[in-house]
């Protein structure tokens, strides 16, 4: 199961997709999602996300 950003709660500051190792994340409408299909399930944009918008 990859992680998700929660779109209510994301700030679109770009800190996880800097954070991601295998570039699973990118911007869409406005907010950032992960790529279900790359995500190594690492934790990276999770620890990294100043509003605790990404979980499992």
């Amino acid at each position: 199961m990859a992680y998700k950003v929660n779109p209510d709660v994301c700030i679109n500051c770009g800190a996880c997709e800097s954070s991601c190792p295998v570039a699973a994340i990118s911007e869409v409408d406005g907010k950032r999602h992960i790529d279900a299909s790359k995500c190594i399930e690492c934790g990276s944009c999770a620890g990294t996300c100043p509003v605790s918008a990404i979980a499992l």
